[in-house]
């Protein structure tokens, strides 16, 4: 049976600011719950320069799910930096344009060899973590969601291409987003240029993808600065705001609804939904779900990537394995003192499930690029409790119907 979805907006508070959407509801379920900590968070809303969405699912009796979304302080055109939330969308359009090359005998698992075409582009023709040893689509996309793997990330950037990639989500609706750079030190052009890639199988060349080059411009009219001093390349402190205007941009809103739009993608609008197949789409929600711990290939040491490395919501400050009936798919991002995550979460043996998005900026002295924030102290508490006050919330409230869950569950 289809599932169908009607997403129902909550009615926002006006603000100060007319593009902020706050709803009372959720700011005073958190300020009844929050403890000191958190309490300070929320009184200081522009230092930590924190957004909240929570969206409540309900269910009919045709197990369809309605959505609700709860706003605080929550702006599009509040920047961030969205950090590795950008793999998400990357990924994405990675397995949709994998469709346009099934004429070749190209699938996820397909060995994809990397070459250089450009300055500073580097070889990939080799992957130790795969189990036959080879890079791919598919294992690129396991470590980003296991771990969120850096290399990873801008090896699909460079399948994706950079003119593709944007043009694909803008199509999709998600017109803020703006995905210009890899993670590693490489200029604006060199970013505008990606990689010569084949696919192989047996020794045998399938398809050759030749260099790209994207042409079109960006809109970098609204300059964005942050802190009040940074570091350089050089290591040297230069006592001047850090320029983020022509960096990624991927608005809370935007993330949110991408990750809806994976979960439950009758939800949204078909030009809005990503082209994946049924196994794709189950691929996908796998490893968005799957600890490190439960990984053969890539195989991970649990004292750096312990079980919520890459879970913010409800467990990462004590570095604890959430419980076995629950599991989180998300993609959460984390630089320059930003912290953020957007996660649809299940409790199987609660028989309950809900999203929570969320970013908040940690960064106390004002220097970027020091790596001296407060993630321990601040970011990932923040996470951790808005999240069990939202689950305890959800374990709480009334639903007319159950809902039947089992399409979430899978084999690790």
């Amino acid at each position: 049976m289809k599932i169908l979805a009607l997403t129902i907006f909550a009615a926002c508070f006006p603000t100060a600011n007319a593009q902020e959407k706050t709803d009372k509801w959720l700011q005073d379920l958190l300020y009844s719950k929050a403890s000191p900590l958190l309490l300070n968070v929320l009184n200081h809303p522009d230092s930590f320069q924190y957004q909240i969405i929570y969206t409540k699912i309900d269910r009919d009796k045709n197990n369809r799910p309605h959505f609700t979304n709860y706003y605080l302080h929550v702006d599009k055109n509040k920047y961030y930096n969205p950090a590795s939330t950008v793999k998400l969308p990357t990924a994405l359009v990675a397995l949709e344009k994998l469709n346009s090359l099934r004429k070749y005998g190209i699938d996820r698992n397909t060995p994809m060899l990397t070459d250089s075409s450009f300055s500073t582009q580097t070889i990939v023709h080799k992957d130790t973590s795969a189990e036959n040893g080879l890079p791919s689509i598919a294992q690129y996309i396991r470590k980003i969601f296991l771990v969120s793997d850096n290399d990873a990330y801008n090896r699909l950037y460079e399948f994706d291409g950079q003119q593709t990639l944007n043009e694909t989500v803008w199509k999709k609706g998600y017109t803020n987003t703006r995905i210009v750079r890899r993670f590693v030190g490489m200029t604006e052009d060199e970013n505008r240029h990606t990689n010569a890639i084949r696919f192989v199988k047996d020794g045998k060349l399938l398809y050759a993808q030749p260099p790209a080059y994207n042409q079109i411009q960006f809109d970098y009219s609204k300059q964005e600065l942050v802190g009040r001093g940074h570091l350089d390349r050089n290591d040297s402190l230069i006592m001047e705001p850090m320029d983020f205007t022509r960096h990624n941009n991927f608005p809370l809103e935007d993330l949110q609804q991408m990750v809806q739009s994976v979960v439950f993608p009758e939800s949204v609008p078909r030009k809005q939904r990503f082209d994946l197949d049924k196994d794709a789409r189950a691929f996908l929600l796998k490893y968005m779900s799957e600890l490190p711990s439960e990984s053969r290939y890539p195989n991970y040491d649990s004292s750096e990537f312990f079980d919520s490395y890459a879970k913010f919501f409800l467990n990462k400050s004590g570095r604890l394995k959430p419980p076995p009936y629950i599991r989180i798919f998300n993609k959460p991002g984390w630089s320059y003192g930003y912290l953020t995550d957007a996660a649809y979460i299940v409790d199987f043996k609660n028989n309950l499930e809900f999203m929570i998005s969320a970013n908040i900026y940690v960064n106390r002295d004002g220097i970027l690029n020091d790596n001296k924030y407060e993630y321990n102290e601040t970011g990932y508490p923040f996470f951790k409790e808005i999240g069990e006050i939202i689950y305890n919330y959800e374990l709480s409230r009334q639903r007319k119907f159950s809902p039947d869950l089992k399409a979430f569950k899978f084999s690790y």
